[in-house]
């Protein structure tokens, strides 16, 4: 779950479990952006291959990228030890952290089967997320935008993305990036940004979710992966916060984590327009590690009064505990 840099993509995460937890140069961004004449990409393949573990410095952590023993092209990436996503290059569909199953399920259910979109993913990880999209909706758009290139490089080089994906990968941080999105571009704007393992105060506030809001559609959706624990204040004031931007929000995460028990991931909906959570909540709960859906005057009454935070009184995430990630 540990990551620095000013917004990084994926917070850490047990493999099928639900714990996750500045502006790059104009050069480096074209790098991470494949602008270097396919370099990368033909060197790419040698992940398929490989059997033991790949170690690489990147911006101030040590990435790894570690096989799958039970998938013959699958890998989890780790920064400073703690998983951070996993792509299996065979089975793009694949969802292995069980908080990318649940934004799975959404990006699923916001447009009809096979129907393209254009969507906005701040934190990049390994692609997991853009290629499951790719795979599962041809001819979709997307825009990752991930603060650190040398990251990028990395993963474009060893876990190619599919040539044919309408992909494309910008080195900044998430909110400048953001700010570059034409009005009403986005059908799907997917959060999944931690630095040191927590999300960045400045990805938390009213004022950036009201960016988030001008990005998207009419009717578009947003969603966030949220990490916190008891007593889960932060989560409470990020679905405050979502509130006085959304019309309609739900929520999906563990019942320990619900029920204040432990650290974990929650991952927050919100749109404009009504949410099919009878079909979110049905997928949710046959996942193999079943989470609970929430919506409506429930998870009003979850926030227990919660002020919606401000850029003048954002904070980060809280930090997990040691023992998160054991």
């Amino acid at each position: 779950m540990a990551r620095r840099g000013a917004s990084s993509g994926g917070a850490g995460a047990r493999k099928r479990s639900d714990r996750k937890a500045g502006n790059r140069t104009e050069q480096a961004g074209n790098r991470a952006e494949g602008k270097d004449g396919g370099r990368a990409e033909r060197g790419a393949g040698r992940a398929g291959r490989r059997t033991e573990p790949l170690a690489e410095p990147v911006d101030g952590s040590l990435a790894e990228l570690v096989p799958d023993r039970e998938r013959p092209h699958a890998w989890t990436l780790t920064l400073d030890g703690a998983p951070q996503s996993h792509v299996d290059l065979d089975d793009p569909t694949f969802l292995s952290f069980e908080y990318q199953r649940r934004i799975g399920h959404i990006a699923d259910l916001v447009a009809p089967p096979g129907q393209p979109l254009h969507v906005v993913h701040l934190g990049g990880g390994a692609f997991t997320l853009a290629r499951y999209i790719a795979a599962t909706r041809p001819r979709s758009t997307q825009q990752v935008i991930e603060v650190d290139a040398a990251l990028v490089q990395l993963v474009r080089r060893e876990l190619p993305l599919d040539p044919q994906a309408r992909i494309r990968v910008r080195a900044t941080d998430a909110r400048a990036g953001l700010g570059k999105i034409q009005d009403g571009w986005a059908d799907l704007v997917i959060a999944d940004v931690f630095s040191g393992a927590r999300t960045p105060a400045h990805l938390t506030s009213t004022e950036f979710l009201a960016e988030v809001r001008r990005v998207l559609k009419p009717g578009g959706s947003y969603v966030a992966n949220l990490a916190d624990g008891p007593p889960l204040t932060h989560l409470r004031g990020q679905i405050a916060t979502a509130a006085t931007i959304f019309p309609e929000l739900a929520l999906a995460a563990d019942p320990t984590v619900w029920r204040g028990r432990r650290f974990g991931n929650a991952v927050l909906l919100a749109s404009d327009l009504p949410l099919k959570v009878a079909e979110l909540t049905r997928r949710v709960a046959t996942d193999p590690h079943p989470g609970r859906v929430e919506h409506g005057r429930v998870l009003a009454d979850f926030t227990g009064g919660a002020a919606a935070v401000s850029d003048a009184d954002a904070r980060p995430s809280p930090a997990p505990p040691p023992s998160a990630f054991g």
